[in-house]
């Protein structure tokens, strides 16, 4: 899964970079998406196949840390450009006449800078508070990669002013997204259901289709695991749902090219 997701998500992005005719404001979030796709999986995936293969599951403190952050900073760029590209299907199906002219390369690219810019600043953040935490010795994380709910629950010192404001952060980002996300296609299927033709709905309905699976897909599973950390769960439900969002999500990017 981990190759094939590297090597589709590599075939995209070759593509629309070599195709001039791919060159619009759709395909360049879908590459930059890829881009940050690969970067995500890659983040926990060869880690864990590596400690498979040489029957070794230790990980240092300081990498442990870092896997953590570059997680999250690919994991809320991830966030950002699916709320990018339901804008920008937003715009192309309510606002077509005027598409071109809104989401110039100038938009694009300031909209993907600042996705970035807010993914390294929540990765700070809740790195920072993660560098607040003591812990005790032969800690045993019960997952397959350094996630900051599992280590909030290791920690020996009191951690309650530092689940608020973890929860705040991914809370806040998530729903700021997520009603983003909400509102452009409650406004593309208002358009739509004025379309006559029966063809031009199927059309519009057919653009946006996969983009929802991975949305529904993305943010169920990743709500889920992190609504559910706040109890008593089992360890591999999350471990299996986490798969989900870190593996299964970005290895269904290419079909977005359907």
């Amino acid at each position: 899964m981990y190759l094939v997701t590297v090597l589709r998500n590599l075939l995209i992005i070759l593509a629309i970079c070599s195709a001039s005719y791919l060159h619009t404001p759709m395909y360049f979030f879908l590459s930059i998406l890829s881009l940050a796709d690969i970067c995500f999986i890659s983040t926990t995936v060869p880690k864990m196949i590596v400690d498979i293969l040489i029957h070794s599951r230790v990980i240092s403190y300081v990498s442990c840390l870092t896997q953590m952050s570059i997680f999250i900073n690919f994991g809320c760029m991830d966030d950002m450009l699916l709320t990018v590209m339901a804008y920008d299907h937003f715009v192309a199906i309510c606002h077509h006449l005027r598409y071109n002219v809104i989401m110039n390369p100038k938009l694009c690219w300031l909209l993907v800078l600042l996705s970035f810019l807010i993914s390294v600043l929540d990765a700070l953040l809740l790195t920072s508070i993660a560098l607040q935490l003591s812990f005790c010795t032969n800690l045993e994380i019960p997952h397959f990669f350094c996630e900051l709910s599992h280590l909030l629950k290791l920690a020996c010192s009191d951690i309650l002013i530092n689940n608020i404001l973890v929860y705040l952060v991914t809370g806040l980002l998530g729903v700021v997204s997520l009603s983003g996300i909400i509102f452009s296609y409650t406004q593309i299927v208002s358009s739509v259901l004025k379309i006559p033709s029966s063809v031009g709905k199927y059309k519009a309905f057919s653009v946006c289709g996969s983009h929802l699976i991975v949305i529904s897909l993305f943010y169920g599973t990743g709500f889920g695991v992190y609504l559910s950390s706040t109890g008593t769960h089992s360890s591999r439900k999350s471990a299996v749902a986490s798969v989900m969002y870190t593996v299964v999500t970005p290895m269904m990017n290419p079909l977005y090219t359907a």
